[in-house]
């Protein structure tokens, strides 16, 4: 039987440290995975499976976003050309 309860505080707290060490590790180890399973698994283990990947889009959001801002924004060279 799945749990379909919302996390508690304590579970919600663990849950967003977990990611945010995993994220940590990524930023660490230039978005290298092997480097950090263990924190990936802790992450994986803490939180909603929903969650983990609202997170996962989500830091691929982030990700997109400040590169934009950094390089801005640059079409595909083909866009327009037919």
């Amino acid at each position: 039987v799945v749990k379909m309860s919302a996390p508690t505080m304590e579970e919600r707290k663990a849950c967003w440290g977990a990611r945010d060490e995993f994220w940590q590790c990524l930023d660490r180890h230039g978005d290298d995975a092997s480097q950090c399973e263990k924190l990936r698994l802790s992450f994986e283990s803490r939180c909603p499976q929903q969650w983990v990947k609202h997170f996962d889009k989500r830091r691929d959001f982030l990700k997109y976003k400040r590169k934009l801002e950094t390089e801005g924004y640059h079409p595909p060279e083909a866009a327009g050309k037919s």
